[in-house]
């Protein structure tokens, strides 16, 4: 017994032995907490009604794993006293490695604590689905800025020139990236002023037309109905007369067809039965009802238009098809006839011989 504890503390006396038992336990200590994490904590957090800290103890799972690794790899390497220069470099890469971790952690950690708290609309009011990408973008921008300062840190950078020096570059990229700094300026106009919100659907005064599935601090996604991604620099969306279709009080939109019957019909009887053929169109909603206008007396028609509500600008398209069909099959039904333009040629007889 005594001779294996001598041999135990003989080993022990040598650094690369201490070293790896250090590495060692820092493995088991990193599974460890990675199971305390995964049962205990989780365990707290499914009583909790909310998904926001199930989503969070999951994205600290490989951080934390990670970095007792690399803090056992640390203490491991004091362990062994290298060289004064190699050790300062081997540390630098250590704390490089756990930046790098750290700020994908960030990112993600950020960007679901903002998207949870957007959901909690009653007792979270300052943060909206319409400012959500304003928050993300700022703070993957933080973190971002977190990182590059550590990073000097970690590699004993001194940064008194490189502020020196900020003025005069950023002049430089002003002057040499004006269009791209232009539609970031752009990016955080749209957003604070919320001419729209991701879902929406837009028209420009270009003729671009589609919903919004991107805001970034560059551009603006669109996805036109022809399932085509549009990408839009948010400076030209910015100086642009954007017409929002789901905005106001709700999300319904209008359509409207008009339709033209002959001279003669009875108004009573053509107003029913367009009435009727717009309230059997499965898209066109019950509240508002569907209305018909009997509007002007043309040239070669009595004019009336239909009008209907669909619940979202997508369906459009289809309510327009199905308002077409189903008017003219009830108007040939009533017999109720639908003039077209006719003209009438007079041909002049030849002149006599």
């Amino acid at each position: 017994m005594n001779d294996a504890l001598a041999t135990l503390l003989e080993a022990l006396s040598h650094p690369w032995v201490r070293a790896a038992a250090v590495v060692l336990a820092s493995l088991a200590i990193a599974k460890l907490a990675d199971g305390l994490v995964s049962r205990f904590l989780v365990r707290l957090a499914r009583r909790t009604h909310s998904d926001l800290d199930d989503r969070l103890i999951e994205l600290m799972h490989r951080p934390v794993f990670l970095s007792v690794i690399l803090a056992g790899l640390y203490v491991a390497l004091r362990i062994l006293k290298a060289g004064p220069e190699t050790e300062r470099i081997l540390v630098a890469l250590l704390q490089t490695a756990a930046i790098l971790i750290w700020a994908g952690a960030g990112f993600k950690l950020a960007s679901a604590t903002l998207a949870g708290l957007s959901r909690l609309a009653d007792r979270v009011t300052w943060l909206e689905s319409r400012t959500l990408p304003l928050f993300e973008n700022l703070s993957k921008i933080v973190v971002f800025a977190l990182a590059v300062y550590c990073f000097l840190l970690a590699w004993s950078l001194d940064l008194t020139p490189w502020l020196a020096s900020a003025g005069i570059m950023g002049i430089a990229v002003g002057f040499a990236a004006k269009d791209t700094l232009a539609n970031l300026f752009g990016g955080l106009f749209v957003i604070m002023d919320a001419p729209y919100k991701i879902g929406d659907y837009i028209n420009l005064d270009s003729g671009e037309r589609g919903e919004v599935v991107k805001i970034g601090l560059r551009s603006t996604r669109l996805m036109t109905r022809d399932d085509v991604e549009i990408t839009l620099p948010n400076a030209h969306i910015a100086n642009a007369k954007v017409v929002n279709e789901s905005g106001g009080p709700h999300e319904k939109t209008r359509v409207v067809v008009q339709v033209g019957v002959a001279y003669g019909s009875d108004v009573e009887e053509v107003h029913a039965v367009l009435l009727a053929a717009a309230q059997s169109v499965p898209s066109v909603v019950r509240d508002p009802e569907p209305y018909v206008r009997f509007i002007e007396m043309g040239d070669s028609a009595l004019l009336f238009r239909v009008q209907a509500w669909v619940d979202a600008p997508a369906q459009r398209g289809t309510c327009i098809d199905g308002l077409n069909t189903e008017i003219y099959q009830a108007l040939g039904r009533a017999q109720i006839e639908i003039p077209f333009p006719q003209r009438v040629v007079h041909a002049a007889p030849p002149p006599a011989p």
